[in-house]
């Protein structure tokens, strides 16, 4: 039956989709939680297993399970005909996330996932928009630490520099200040996935080197790809490339259009790793260029892959929960308007980013798909930001450990 269901996590039995289904458990046993959640998955004896340890840990707490294979189209009609919101850990999704969007773009319902991978939502956009915007169905992508801190920090920023100057930042530089915590092995998994993907297919690097790849227009504002160890104009400190940086900037890009107040024509964005002052600042950002380097070429072949795939996080792999809680990171972002005034704001997560604090933003993005917005919003391919914008943003603050804060200082 149609709309059985407010929220189906699918891909429950994951490593974070474990995580994200304790988490509503958690909000269940509190009573704070107003909606009817299923898990779903291909196993039907992980998703007991899976359900059995939620109610013994959560007393009253229960969950109907549904066995899918995100493989089968007609099992993912069925996923997405039960419910009014699905969300989505199954990655890589370049591989195993199409038929599920697909399906909830048919059947009107909305979505959100954890993916990292451009060409994968640049597919998305181009084979299922405009179907999303006549079904209205609203497909929000990347809910994690990829991309929702670059996102909403933007989005934060522009409110402040409207508000205090009378117009938005044009130009924007996010560093990472500080970052404790590893990436999850579905990030490794996609990256290994994109690298393979460009050599076997090497027309996809108007994809991935194209700052405009998920816009509806192309404008001519320079944008500066921070992909070395360098001297930064935005901190006075010495910066490496962000690996999240090719996702982060397309998806903060994509919400300049979207979002009436962006200046969308001569807007700029970049993200870098902070390392430091002197010396030692640049040692650090050559030794992160230097990984960076080693992980990509490394993907392209067969023996170094393997030997990565040995050493690196595997999919369904990740830390224990004491040090998902020990985790957690700092990002700033410097912004300055046309007529030179300048501000920055400050993104703090108390978590580990690719665990912890990621199950809990996706966690409420699929909240504020199924409860916050208004009769009649149009269907389509969004933006963290600029569907959920404020909503997604009380949410983040109130019940996912975020600080969103202005800076004294812009440096």
């Amino acid at each position: 039956m149609p709309n059985t269901y407010d929220i189906v996590l699918m891909g429950a039995t994951s490593f974070v989709g474990k995580i994200t289904a304790r988490r509503f458990a958690s909000a269940g046993a509190d009573d704070d939680l107003s909606v009817k959640v299923a898990l779903a998955g291909r196993s039907a004896d992980k998703l007991r297993e899976l359900a059995d340890g939620i109610n013994r840990d959560y007393p009253g707490v229960e969950f109907d399970t549904l066995v899918a294979d995100s493989m089968n189209p007609a099992q993912m009609s069925d996923l997405a005909a039960s419910a009014r919101v699905v969300i989505s850990t199954v990655g890589p999704y370049d591989l195993y996330g199409e038929q599920l969007v697909a399906a909830c773009v048919k059947h009107g319902t909305h979505y959100c996932d954890l993916t990292g991978e451009p060409q994968f939502v640049h597919r998305m956009i181009e084979r299922y928009e405009q179907d999303a915007k006549a079904s209205g169905a609203c497909i929000v992508h990347c809910c994690g630490f990829d991309s929702i801190p670059s996102d909403l920090g933007v989005y934060y920023l522009q409110q402040q520099s409207v508000e205090k100057f009378g117009e938005p930042c044009v130009d924007v530089n996010m560093r990472v200040k500080a970052l404790s915590g590893g990436f999850s092995g579905g990030t490794i998994a996609s990256l290994i996935h994109i690298v393979q993907l460009v050599k076997s297919k090497p027309e996809m690097k108007k994809v991935l080197f194209n700052p405009y790849a998920l816009c509806p227009e192309t404008y001519k504002a320079k944008q500066h790809y921070i992909g070395k160890a360098q001297s930064d104009w935005a901190t006075d400190n010495w910066i490496g490339p962000f690996v999240m940086a090719a996702i982060n900037s397309k998806v903060v890009m994509r919400s300049s259009q979207l979002i009436p107040s962006y200046p969308a024509e001569s807007f700029s964005y970049n993200e870098a790793m902070q390392t430091g002052r002197g010396s030692k600042g640049r040692r650090r950002a050559r030794f992160i260029t230097a990984a960076m380097a080693v992980i990509t070429v490394g993907s392209a072949f067969s023996l170094t892959r393997w030997a990565l795939q040995r050493m690196l996080p595997k999919p369904g792999e990740g830390p224990s929960e004491q040090a998902q809680q020990d985790g957690f990171y700092i990002i700033n972002h410097y912004g300055e308007t046309a007529t030179g005034k300048q501000l920055a704001v400050q993104v703090k997560g108390d978590e580990d980013p690719g665990y912890g604090s990621t199950s809990k933003m996706l966690m409420q993005a699929g909240l504020a798909l199924a409860c916050d917005l208004p009769e009649g919003t149009q269907g389509g391919f969004w933006t963290p930001a600029s569907l959920l914008g404020e909503s997604l943003l009380s949410r983040l603050t109130e019940h996912a450990g975020l600080t969103i804060e202005t800076l004294p200082q812009p440096k």
